[in-house]
């Protein structure tokens, strides 16, 4: 079977398939009243009639059958009608995204970079810049051109998946006999889908990327009843698949302090270091863990990532919990109404609705915490979560919500950022020449709070108070979680 490709998904004819829709849901109504017309004249008069003999016997049967026959074509061409709006319908959402991406990417916003996307031919893409600039690429669009790039082939994976999907269920409703019609139904997608989703979600820690990423589309495809099932049954693997990643777009907020490595340390770079070697140090020890082992980290020059201890940072920094929290609160009663709608329009069965908020920053100030000021700074964050909306015992909906917070930034010392730390201090500038002249390096950092449960109520909010964060561990007792380890690990690689 040929690649789908993202030139088939942009160049796809969907209205065809809209009027494919429209044909086979005409052709529904017809066999209905065939059907209907058939049980009501055909049988009834073959059934009444008053003849006798082997002719009769036969003739009764053989218009039984020819009355099941329009019955079974009916639930043939019903079936085939569900997949195909289901398909036509998530299709549709699909490439309008695909589309307003490309537009987006090329365009720019701002100081950012034209992009071009171009056609892998493999069922990926590649990003580019339209035009290179001598100064190199900035970190900031590296970023942006993966995350476009990501989102790209996550969307033509999504459309090959869907008309994998269709192939199957139209086969099984058709069930490869032209003289025999009437075989496996389908109300949608859903069907063939969740098996697919409940088996997936089973493998848990066994399954490979490759299937989590497979699991996180098929949860985005099903309906809102499919997906509370799925939710029910796997909610914890689910968890560890990664349902509540954020898909935002993620980007460094600016161009950091430019490529890395492309000047040689002289002796002014090197003496900087030492004194941050020496700034680290004393951060440990005035209890700046975090800040000691970020810069530890940009000291070890090797680039790899860092993970966000978010529950401590919402549990040290209470304006960073309120920014959290605003954001649940601001959007609680518009999640709540939409899983109470959803509930009532599938007639008080359980549904599950997928809810992201938009990026908003934070800035860490030094006056409130020192600590995570130069651990981080500013952090871009937002919330990810599952609205759920169930029958109580009284058959009246209870509507609760699991979510968590997300935090994402770019560790660097660009242009206007210096330190001084217990009297220690290095100029605006200089801690960024580290990066540039290879002594030091820039990373990424991310991670994501522990799951919270909150009631959002029924017909009404909640007033309760918001769950808080997982208490920070604290002291060195050596474990692998411990954060005063890994600052001490990760300052000891600088002197090695």
């Amino acid at each position: 079977m040929p690649t789908f490709t993202y030139t088939d998904l942009m160049g796809l004819d969907l209205g065809k398939l809209g009027s494919a829709v429209t044909d086979w849901g005409a052709m529904v109504g017809a066999l209905a009243e065939l059907g209907s017309d058939a049980s009501r004249t055909m049988v009834k008069l073959a059934d009444t009639a008053r003849w006798q003999g082997a002719n009769a016997t036969v003739t009764r049967a053989f218009v039984r059958s020819a009355a099941k026959e329009f019955t079974d074509l009916h639930v043939e061409a019903k079936s085939i009608h569900n997949v195909l709006e289901d398909a036509h319908r998530e299709l549709v959402v699909i490439q309008k995204r695909a589309k307003s991406l490309t537009e987006a990417a090329r365009a720019g916003a701002g100081k950012d970079a034209a992009l071009v996307v171009a056609d892998g031919g493999d069922g990926t893409v590649r990003v580019m810049e339209a035009v290179c600039g001598i100064d190199g690429t900035t970190q900031r669009t590296k970023d942006l051109m993966r995350w476009y790039a990501e989102a790209f082939n996550d969307l033509i994976a999504h459309a090959a998946e869907i008309d994998e999907a269709v192939v199957r269920a139209l086969r099984r409703s058709h069930g490869g006999n032209p003289h025999d019609a009437g075989h496996a139904t389908y109300t949608s997608l859903d069907e063939d889908q969740l098996p697919r989703a409940m088996k997936l979600s089973s493998r848990g820690d066994d399954a490979s990327e490759k299937e989590r990423s497979e699991l996180r589309r098929l949860w985005r495809s099903l309906s809102p009843t499919a997906r509370a099932e799925l939710w029910k049954a796997h909610k914890d693997d689910l968890m560890d698949a990664g349902l509540l990643s954020p898909t935002v777009k993620k980007a460094a907020p600016d161009a950091g302090s430019g490529p890395h490595g492309v000047a040689s340390p002289g002796w002014a770079e090197r003496k900087t270091k030492a004194q941050m070697e020496l700034i680290a140090e004393g951060a440990d020890w005035k209890g700046m863990g975090d800040a000691s082992r970020h810069m530890s980290h940009y000291l070890n020059n090797s680039g790899d990532d860092m993970n966000l201890p978010v529950d401590k940072m919402m549990s040290d920094d209470s304006g960073f919990r309120k920014h959290i929290d605003d954001e649940v609160l601001r959007h609680q009663d518009d999640w709540r109404d939409t899983a109470l709608r959803e509930f009532r329009r599938n007639g008080g069965r359980p549904v599950a609705i997928p809810v992201e908020t938009a990026n908003r920053d934070y800035s860490f100030g030094q006056q409130d915490d020192e600590n995570w000021f130069f651990a981080v700074g500013s952090t871009r964050s937002n919330v990810t979560g599952v609205v759920t909306a169930v029958p109580g015992a009284d058959g009246r909906p209870e509507v609760g919500l699991d979510y968590q917070a997300n935090a994402w930034d770019r560790y660097n010392w660009d242009k206007g950022k210096g330190v001084d730390i217990g009297g220690m201090k290095i100029p605006d500038g200089q801690m960024g020449r580290l990066h540039t002249t290879g002594l030091a390096q820039e990373f990424d950092m991310a991670g994501s709070s522990s799951v919270k449960h909150y009631d959002l109520g029924g017909s009404t909010s909640h007033p309760g108070p918001l769950p808080g964060p997982d208490e920070p561990r604290t002291g060195r007792d050596g474990g692998r979680t411990d954060p005063d380890r890994e600052q001490q690990q990760g300052r000891g690689n600088v002197y090695r």
